[in-house]
C-alpha cells in the first residue's frame, strides 16, 4: 500500500479496501424526511441550473432551437416530449427571465435537496415542470388562440418547489410566513404582468404543494413506498387530465 492510500485512524493505518468495505456496510443517514442524506454540494440543483444554462446558449446560438422545445397544447399534442422541454428554455429577448427562475431555484433547490433527498427531489421538479405545462394545456383558451401561444420557462417548475416549501416548512414547524409571502407576490404578477403564463405558475403550484405534502406527511414506515406511489399517482392524474382535454377539443377523434 503506497502513501498515498493510506487511510489514518486512531488505532493506525487502515487499507483503503478496508475502510471502503466498513463504510459500505454503515447503514445510510436519513433527514427528517427520510430521504438519505448526503453532504456535498446540490448536485441536482446545480445540474438542472446548468442544463438551463446551456438550453439558453443554444437558443442564442441555434436558430429554431426555441421554437423546436417549447411548448403549447398543439405541439404538445403532437409531440408530447414538449410538456418537459419548455422548462429548461426561457426568452432570448430577456435575460432577466432566466436569471430571475436560476435565482429561485438556487434559493429553494438547495433546501429541498437536502430536506427531500435527491432521487425525490429532482422527481419533484420534474413533475412540477410537466403540471406547468399540463396547467397551460387546461386553463388556456382553446377559441381565443390561447392554445398557439408558446410557453417557455422553468416557473412552472419553481413554483412547485415553492408549493413544498411552503408544506415542508408547516411539517418541520418552520416560519412559512415568508415562503407563502413570495407565492402571493409571485401569482399576484403573473395576472398584472403582460406575457406570464399564470396557468404554468399554477399548474406547478398545485403539484409541488401535492407531492411536498406526500413526502413530507407520509408515515415513517411508508416514506419508501410513497416516494414511488405518490409521484406515479400524480403523473397518472396529469396524464388523465390531458387526455381527457384534448379528447373534449377533437383532438385525436377519428374523422
Amino acid at each position: 500500500m503506497c502513501p498515498q492510500c493510506q487511510v489514518p485512524a486512531a488505532v493506525g493505518v487502515q487499507c483503503v479496501d478496508c475502510v471502503a468495505q466498513a463504510n459500505a456496510a454503515l447503514p445510510s443517514t436519513r433527514t427528517a424526511l427520510g430521504g438519505v442524506a448526503r453532504r456535498g454540494r446540490p448536485v441536482v440543483t446545480i445540474g438542472l441550473i446548468a442544463a438551463c444554462v446551456v438550453m439558453y446558449v443554444l437558443q442564442l446560438a441555434v436558430d429554431g432551437w426555441t421554437v423546436r422545445w417549447a411548448f403549447n397544447p398543439v405541439a404538445g399534442w403532437f409531440e408530447p416530449w414538449r410538456f418537459v422541454t419548455s422548462a429548461f428554455l426561457h426568452s432570448q429577448g430577456s435575460v432577466l427571465h432566466i436569471a430571475m427562475n436560476m435565482l429561485a431555484l438556487w434559493f429553494v433547490g438547495p433546501y429541498l435537496e437536502g430536506a427531500l433527498g435527491r432521487a425525490r427531489f429532482a422527481t419533484l421538479y420534474g413533475l412540477s415542470a410537466i403540471g406547468g405545462s399540463v396547467g397551460v394545456l387546461l386553463l388556456a383558451p382553446v377559441l381565443e388562440g390561447g392554445w398557439e401561444q408558446w410557453a417557455v420557462g422553468a416557473s412552472g417548475a419553481v413554483f412547485g418547489l415553492f408549493g413544498a416549501v411552503f408544506v415542508v416548512l408547516r411539517r418541520l414547524g418552520g416560519d412559512a410566513r415568508g415562503m407563502l409571502a413570495v407565492i402571493v407576490l409571485n401569482v399576484v404578477l403573473g395576472f398584472v404582468l403582460p406575457g406570464i403564463a399564470w396557468q404554468a405558475h399554477l399548474g406547478g403550484l398545485v403539484v409541488g404543494a401535492a407531492l411536498g405534502a406526500a413526502y413530507a406527511y407520509a408515515p415513517r414506515e411508508r416514506r419508501a413506498l410513497t416516494a414511488w406511489v405518490a409521484p406515479a399517482l400524480v403523473a397518472l392524474v396529469l396524464v388523465g387530465a390531458s387526455l381527457a382535454t384534448y379528447l373534449s377539443a377533437g383532438f385525436g377523434s377519428v374523422a
